[in-house]
């Protein structure tokens, strides 16, 4: 009898240590997944910075000679400050989508004009901004794989558990296209 309850007692405490053990570890990928979304967060900062430090010189290239365009480059240098006042992950995220937005427009006023458009400044400003819109879609998708993954994690059974009892909440943070990304440009020559 006495080997029975040593035995019983062994695979209690066993158990005890597994389910002890399961729970660190997830907490800790928990913790891990939860800590690379700002890092991805900031890797798109980074690279959105790049681009926002671009457009000053591209506004200004324009500028020269499309002076009656001065609606939209005045918008463009909102659209900039309202970025770098943006505080939070969705309000940069609005702040972005206006500026892509814009940036469409600046590009279709250089169609109107031929000079513009042969610039020497105008199109290495203009290759650069390209080469650095496809950086900034391939971090916003990391971005968002990092938080898929972490949301994933967060709300799968049992790890879901773990997460409610060490507070962690899906992010909300995904980005998404804007409202005039999703309507078909009209094309007129």
């Amino acid at each position: 009898m006495r080997g029975q309850s040593k035995t019983g007692l062994l695979v209690l405490l066993g158990a005890v240590v597994l389910f002890v053990g399961y729970g660190v570890m997830t907490y800790n990928k928990l913790v891990r997944l939860h800590e690379q979304i700002p890092a991805a967060w900031s890797q798109v900062e980074n690279v959105l910075q790049r681009r926002n430090d671009l457009i000053p010189n591209l506004v200004n290239t324009v500028k020269g000679y499309a002076k009656h365009e001065q609606q939209i480059l005045t918008a463009v240098t909102d659209a900039l400050k309202s970025f770098n006042r943006a505080t939070t992950v969705s309000e940069k995220i609005v702040a972005d989508n206006s500026i892509s937005s814009l940036l469409g427009r600046i590009l279709a006023v250089s169609l109107q004009y031929p000079n513009l458009k042969a610039d020497a400044q105008f199109i290495r400003l203009s290759d650069e901004l390209a080469g650095t819109e496809n950086r900034i879609a391939v971090e916003r998708m990391r971005f968002n794989d990092m938080v898929k993954d972490y949301n994933t994690t967060v709300k799968m059974f049992p790890t879901s558990l773990i997460a409610r009892f060490g507070g962690f909440k899906p992010s909300e943070d995904y980005f998404k296209a804007a409202e005039a990304a999703k309507t078909v440009p009209s094309v007129q020559f």
